[in-house]
């Protein structure tokens, strides 16, 4: 009888063990400051054309000449970090990247990421290293949905992805992005290495599979005739 027990004990143990999902991690360069992600300077030739909003916790920047003016401007990223994000997320996002960040603050590592939304041109691959001003893309307005913009947000919850309906938009979940740039513009720490945790999105879970957006892809990827204002999203997830 302790011989049997002792067998389903140990079997017990084992599928415990076994049911634990193994977190992945990656190596990457802390970030030693952040930096708007347009503009050369940072910012130069632009403005903020929406901030953060209930329903928008990001914001949208254009080139000050209007319009559609930046479609195929550069998109840079705003600090060292890996890419955890590069694909056509369809539905209101278009092409996408997101790249996770490391950082020191207060003595104590910090993670967020940085999400770059709409864009023309995907320039990085998932998994890759990349570094503060480094051109991750170009500005697009996902196959003619939008007026040429960069929308870009900076997250807290390292969950959030693309199923940005799945969480608050709030200050729980997300940075003011202007304001936390403002804020880390030079960051100790440069030249040291952390792990930061991948694969916490749900796109990254096995068997997931993205949404249709039902847009008819524009291959000539002609500027959108209304120039003036931001399209009404239709969908869940919505982008801007």
């Amino acid at each position: 009888m302790r011989r049997w027990l002792f067998w389903i004990c140990l079997f017990l143990f084992v599928s415990a063990l076994v049911a634990v999902p193994v977190q992945k991690c990656a190596n990457t360069m802390l970030a030693d400051g952040f930096d708007l992600p347009v503009g050369k300077p940072p910012g130069e030739g632009y403005y903020m054309a929406r901030g953060f909003l209930s329903y928008h916790p990001g914001e949208d920047w254009n080139d000050v000449r209007g319009g559609n003016t930046d479609l195929g401007a550069p998109v840079y990223c705003i600090g060292n970090g890996v890419v955890t994000f590069a694909r056509d997320a369809r539905m209101g996002w278009g092409n996408v990247v997101i790249v996770r960040h490391a950082f020191l603050e207060g003595g104590k590592l910090q993670m967020v990421d940085s999400m770059y939304a709409h864009l023309n041109q995907i320039m990085v691959k998932n998994g890759q290293q990349v570094k503060r001003g480094q051109q991750v893309g170009t500005i697009g307005t996902n196959r003619g949905m939008y007026t040429a913009h960069l929308h870009y947000e900076v997250r807290k919850n390292l969950f959030i992805g693309i199923n940005r309906s799945k969480f608050a938009k709030d200050l729980t979940n997300y940075h003011r992005p202007s304001q936390f740039i403002a804020q880390r513009r030079r960051l100790p720490g440069g030249g040291r290495v952390a792990a930061v945790p991948v694969g916490t999105y749900a796109t990254d879970q096995p068997g997931y599979e993205l949404p249709q957006s039902g847009l008819k892809s524009n291959k000539s990827d002609k500027p959108s005739p209304r120039t003036d204002r931001f399209r009404v999203n239709r969908f869940d997830d919505v982008g801007y």
